[in-house]
């Protein structure tokens, strides 16, 4: 059977919501539609370097179905399926703080949306070319970002946080110049495209945008259609749809946000046209797993300035979103009084949601109030530099009977430099110890249970900067052996996987100051 029969399309974004009355592919300001036809770039030499057999499970296909020439054709942008017509969406944003009007999907390309196993999926092209949002950029991506984009939807999907999915990774066979650091070097680099998928990639920007241009009828069709397909829980009408709408959009930001900060996540651009409507993990550019414990740790080479988007800050960046997003629905509602009432819980729902992942992490499981010891906790970590991942992970080691002493033994390893750990810093760290083997004296569980639970939410293995640069730096001689080896390792981040520790370990210090290793640019 062909691939085009074996997938069940059903465009209802599309179907739902008007379209660019413009139909010819220039950069320009697009009004009253959510979104503009346009196809895809032709590529000169496709060729997919890797899939992930989930992900096709997910939309119907077979593992078989990912060799077939149709697949390579499909999914490079140089076949479209009949009856098929691919877009672009229009959605403007907050870009660090500042309104930056019209943006939109510049070098995405949506093919179309498929239903399997009463699932819908949007299929979308990043990399594929123009489209009138490009403003003064190519619309294609190169192969470094995206094999990150790649592995990255894919890890973060198997550490239970919520995110955009990828389906295939491909060469386009072209070139494509990029000046990595924007320090006046461009370069060729090798063209790749990768195939997104996620129930919707709908963005908070998607209502800023009809909002600003006072397009209020478009706006309501945009938040019926949200509510109708991925909020079917709202049965409420009138004005109290809208405000259910934002409530649980907030909801599931907060639980986003919340599992970010549990793995030591930093998405690095926290734009309002970066945040999913959905509460999903969507654009994945300069982001980063912590290596040392830092608040202010920031992935992205553009944010050193402010640190708007650093680690610490991602909650209070969540809720400024969340704000505007509540901007752009006041005209469904006209009244900002219920609008504030949902946001200004925010803040204690993000506290309390935080506070029982972090009782989680430690292994404290009981109802007690833990604030104190977490609270003391994240002081402590930042008198060294202490790795997050290996740090929490090599906490469950610790028993009961454990001195403090010993406990610090089983967690020595996460410190960079153990020389460090002496005189006051060691004295505050036998404190913390002393105060946290106290508690688990109290907890009832035993120590194996204890730690069974606390190994499952603090995962032994995350896609660590350099990890992805070792990945990119082999791709750009021809082997793509490591991008599987890498995305096999991540689909089980929480065992122990006893074969593969020699990525359990610091980040090495050749890859400290290396480009990729540590900051990135926002350059793909």
């Amino acid at each position: 059977m062909m691939l085009k029969n074996k997938l069940n399309i059903d465009n209802s974004f599309t179907k739902s919501l008007p379209a660019d009355k413009v139909l010819d592919n220039h950069r320009r300001q697009v009004v009253d539609a959510c979104f503009s036809y346009v196809e895809p770039k032709k590529t000169s030499n496709p060729k997919l370097i890797h899939v992930s057999n989930e992900m096709l499970q997910e939309i119907g296909l077979t593992e078989e179905d990912a060799t077939s020439e149709e697949f390579l054709t499909i999914f490079s942008g140089n076949q479209i399926i009949e009856n098929t017509h691919p877009y672009a969406m229009c959605y403007g944003g907050h870009q660090f703080g500042q309104w930056a009007g019209q943006l939109g999907d510049g070098r995405a390309i949506n093919l179309f949306e498929v239903v399997h196993n009463k699932q819908r999926w949007a299929l979308q092209l990043k990399g594929a070319g123009e489209t009138p949002y490009s403003r003064s950029a190519d619309g294609l991506a190169v192969l470094r970002s995206s094999i990150r984009e790649h592995l990255c939807s894919e890890a973060m999907h198997y550490l239970g946080v919520s995110t955009t999915r990828s389906l295939s990774l491909m060469l386009s066979g072209d070139k494509v110049l990029r000046d990595i650091m924007y320090n006046g070097n461009p370069a060729y680099e090798k063209g790749a495209i990768v195939c997104r998928v996620a129930p919707s990639f709908i963005r908070f920007g998607n209502f800023e945008i009809l909002a600003s241009r006072e397009n209020h009828e478009t706006l309501q069709l945009l938040a019926d259609y949200t509510i109708k397909h991925f909020y079917p829980e709202i049965l409420s009408e009138g004005k109290q749809k809208y405000l259910d709408f934002l409530t649980e959009v907030r909801d599931r930001t907060i639980n986003m946000i919340v599992h970010w900060q549990r793995v030591g996540f930093v998405h690095g651009v926290m734009n309002t046209d970066n945040m999913s409507i959905l509460g999903l993990t969507i654009d994945y550019g300069p982001y980063g797993w912590l290596e040392g414990f830092d608040y202010e740790w920031t992935p992205n080479t553009t944010d050193t300035q402010h640190r708007r988007y650093r680690f610490g800050n991602q909650p209070y960046i969540g809720m400024w979103n969340l704000y505007k997003l509540a901007n752009a629905l006041y005209p469904l509602i006209n009244e900002a009084e219920p609008l504030q009432n949902i946001l200004d819980e925010y803040e204690e729902l993000y506290l309390k949601a935080y506070e029982q992942m972090m009782k989680n992490k430690l292994g404290l499981f009981s109802s007690e109030n833990h604030s104190e010891i977490i609270s003391q906790l994240e002081k402590t970590l930042q008198f060294t530099e202490t790795d997050y991942t290996i740090f929490f992970r090599n906490l469950a080691n610790i028993i009961k009977d454990d001195s403090q002493e010993s406990a610090i033994q089983k967690v020595e390893f996460a410190f960079y430099t153990l020389e460090e750990v002496k005189d006051d810093i060691k004295d505050q760290w036998l404190n913390w110890f002393s105060n946290y083997l106290e508690i688990l004296k109290t907890e009832k569980l035993s120590d194996e249970k204890r730690k069974q639970k606390m190994n499952s939410v603090n995962p032994k293995y995350v896609l660590r900067n350099y990890m992805a640069q070792l990945a990119i730096d082999d791709a750009n001689k021809g082997d793509y052996q490591l991008i599987d080896e890498l995305y096999q390792l991540l689909k089980n981040p929480y065992d122990e996987q006893s074969n593969h520790e020699k990525w359990f370990v610091k980040r090495p210090e050749w890859a400290r100051h290396k480009i990729g290793c540590s900051m990135l640019s926002c350059s793909s």
